[in-house]
């Protein structure tokens, strides 16, 4: 079907093109300060603020940070362990469990899935969840006390459950099962093809969360070689803080330790994979439209 176009179909899309252009600018312009930052040299950052360009061009903050490679690539590679497997094995559940809730001819779905909503409501808090991982499980020290706790969420399992409600029609699953498939094949081969903007909604924010994660290896790590990215930068930063703060109160003078560039610098050093990752996922959000349709 052809669209009719009027008189003011013109000024709308330019309205709507600066308009989103802008938001783009917005979005996009804190992300270059943090660049420019991290490549400013820290004393002028200190005393003139952060700006669009480099002042005193510098790569201090990064020698900084790169200053022992074996200690962040280990951080790295734990990283991307925890989140591959995290994001892997933490898909498969989601998406199994949304697809067992999503089932008319199981008897207990309402119950489960009021059990699963409940617990967005109410919990034990984080002394019984952290005795229960450590003192339970006695997981503490080990890389799967890092992963394991974030392999999925009751805000997952309720988002996917309501995906493939919404986009795997029940004459697709009636079909398969007229001709003599399970449920093990209506999964595998009639509703996991369909569910690739859901999988990769899920898979990205799992992968993100895993990504941002300090917060665990805080709690559960006993050395070093289980820290995530995030937590050894963290510790990098408080390192250098330390240092400014004994140095102020000793009455020494430290100005080229690069506290706010090392700072900046953190964030290019964290976020940067995960950007390079999100071009790949975001064509499943515009799929995601018409993915599930039913011609009548």
């Amino acid at each position: 079907m052809k669209i009719r176009k009027t008189k003011y179909t013109g000024a709308v899309n330019l309205a709507a093109y600066i308009i989103l252009s802008i938001f783009s600018v917005m979005c996009v312009l804190p992300f270059v300060v943090i660049v420019s930052g991290s490549l400013t040299d820290n004393a002028i950052i200190v005393s003139e603020g952060y700006s669009l360009l480099p002042k005193g061009f510098t790569l201090e903050a990064y020698q900084t940070i790169f200053k022992t490679p074996k200690d962040i690539l280990k951080a790295y590679g734990v990283t991307m362990f925890c989140t591959a497997i995290g994001t892997g094995i933490g898909l498969v559940m989601t998406t199994l469990t949304g697809y067992v809730l999503s089932r008319k001819e199981f008897k207990y779905r309402n119950t489960i899935s009021f059990l699963i909503y409940f617990t967005t409501i109410f919990g034990g808090g984080l002394v019984p969840w952290y005795f229960m991982i450590s003192g339970v499980l006695k997981l503490k020290g080990t890389l799967m006390a890092i992963w394991m706790p974030g392999l999925t969420t009751a805000f997952f399992i309720i988002l996917m459950r309501t995906f493939i409600v919404a986009s795997v029609p029940d004459e697709l699953t009636e079909a398969a099962k007229i001709d003599g498939a399970g449920h093990g094949t209506i999964f595998t081969r009639v509703v996991t093809p369909i569910l690739k903007p859901g999988l990769a909604t899920v898979g990205l924010f799992l992968a993100l969360g895993y990504w941002n994660d300090w917060f665990r290896s805080s709690l559960f790590s006993t050395s070093q070689s289980t820290w995530t990215l995030q937590y050894y930068l963290y510790n990098l930063v408080n390192r250098a803080e330390a240092l400014r703060s004994m140095a102020n109160q000793s009455r020494i003078t430290i100005d080229n330790l690069p506290t706010e560039a090392v700072k900046l610098a953190m964030a290019v050093v964290a976020t940067g994979p995960i950007l390079l990752l999100y071009p790949f996922v975001q064509k499943y959000f515009v799929s995601g439209i018409t993915v599930g349709a039913v011609k009548g």
